[in-house]
């Protein structure tokens, strides 16, 4: 909003007021903001949520410490959803198919998680909404998503036009200052099905690759259901994935953070047309302007960690989880880095899997032998190390670490080493 505000009056030569049309200090602002608002509104809503007696229920899993939780405020994924939406709206450009995709997400997440948790909290209602129905608003978010990036003109990435060989075409620039002339390359926007694969150097993953043995007329049809196919188990995967890490105080939030920063990364790089050349990485029109949202989604990750670390004041719930894991999914797919997902974002995916295991071994045991039987002490992964002995702070401080070691090792593979 304040970018347009500033568009209106820059004719006016106001001293200083150019520093708005730069992403990074919009992006700066962005973080500074969210850690403000988490920080006034967070006490607030935490009074509230206490004073409405709206706590966390707990079922006696045997885990130490599990009880004591009891009674803390849940649902304070409002408040990283208001220092997400609100920097947002105030210094993003407005006019960005990609911001306003990344609004869409937030807020479509946000109310399935919040319906999730009234019905827990207020009608007593353990199951919470019905899986199905988290599902299908989860299937229904792809298919916009898909939808608007397979037909949006806005969503275009840039690529080097090539002559008949496949050899790209230069041209001689010359500089009007100087005169000294450069070689470029000419190049063009286009729409394309093309996504990033990490470890390889000029080499990206077009989609259309999977439906080739088609025939041409069926083509576009069988590349977007495919393409609808992965994006909608990318958004669930991940946004349910989050949901299951948000077991212990800090885990999700911190290990949001750290996946978002990734990602920032990833997306200023590929919005900036000279880094991206330089680093061979695929250069995508009017990206750049989602690392005002993800400063945002960074600072108010952080700033939730304020009353969410051990021992946590406020748990997100299901209204802050399912809307972290669901920014995540669909803003690497937005930034065309979703095959580095279970890198960055291998926690979460980790900690889903063992439950997948541990219920999927149960039940062949079961079947097999009368009696089902476990792989791990307890799923997800987290309650197994609790069990184990571990203290709560620990296994928080260990899974940020190496979800901060695989950051680094997303961005140096995918910077330096293609």
């Amino acid at each position: 909003m304040l970018y347009h505000v500033y568009k209106w009056i820059e004719h006016w030569d106001l001293p200083g007021i150019g520093i708005m049309q730069y992403i990074s200090f919009r992006a700066g602002l962005s973080v500074i903001l969210s850690l403000i608002i988490t920080m006034i509104i967070g006490k607030q809503i935490i009074r509230l949520l206490q004073k409405k007696q709206i706590g966390e229920e707990v079922r006696n899993l045997g885990l130490e410490g599990q009880m004591q939780k009891k009674g803390t405020p849940t649902m304070g994924g409002l408040i990283i959803l208001t220092s997400i939406l609100v920097p947002t709206l105030l210094f993003a450009r407005l006019d960005n198919i990609y911001i306003w995709l990344m609004i869409i997400t937030t807020v479509w997440l946000g109310l399935i998680g919040f319906i999730d948790d009234y019905i827990k909290v207020f009608l007593k209602d353990k199951k919470g909404l019905a899986g199905k129905f988290k599902v299908l608003g989860q299937v229904s978010l792809g298919v916009i998503i898909t939808f608007t990036l397979y037909l949006s003109d806005d969503v275009v990435i840039r690529e080097k036009v090539k002559d008949a060989d496949g050899n790209a075409v230069s041209q001689i620039v010359v500089d009007q200052e100087t005169g000294q002339q450069e070689v470029s390359y000419k190049t063009e926007d286009v729409k394309s099905m093309v996504t990033t694969i990490p470890f390889m150097k000029n080499h990206e993953l077009d989609y259309k690759w999977f439906v080739k043995f088609l025939p041409d007329k069926w083509e576009k049809v069988a590349v977007w259901i495919f393409y609808t196919l992965v994006i909608i188990f990318i958004i669930t995967l991940i946004s349910n994935s989050t949901n299951l890490t948000d077991g212990l105080d800090g885990l999700a939030a911190g290990t949001s953070a750290i996946s978002g920063a990734t990602l920032g990364i990833l997306a200023y790089v590929s919005g900036h047309v000279f880094i991206a050349d330089y680093l061979n990485l695929m250069y995508i029109p009017n990206i750049g302007e989602l690392s005002v949202f993800i400063a945002a989604f960074i600072g108010s990750t952080l700033g939730f960690l304020w009353y969410n670390s051990y021992p946590a004041q406020v748990f997100m719930g299901d209204t802050g989880s399912l809307a972290l894991g669901g920014i995540l999914a669909v803003f690497s797919i937005i930034i065309r880095k979703e095959i580095m997902l279970p890198l960055f974002c291998s926690i979460f995916i980790i900690e889903s899997l063992s439950v997948v295991i541990q219920v999927s071994y149960f039940k062949h045991t079961k079947r097999k032998y009368g009696e089902g039987q476990r792989v791990f002490l307890m799923a997800p992964l987290h309650h197994h190390y609790q069990k184990k002995g571990f203290a709560e702070a620990k296994i928080v401080a260990r899974f940020w670490i190496i979800a901060l070691l695989l950051a680094v090792i997303s961005i140096v593979t995918l910077l330096k080493i293609r």
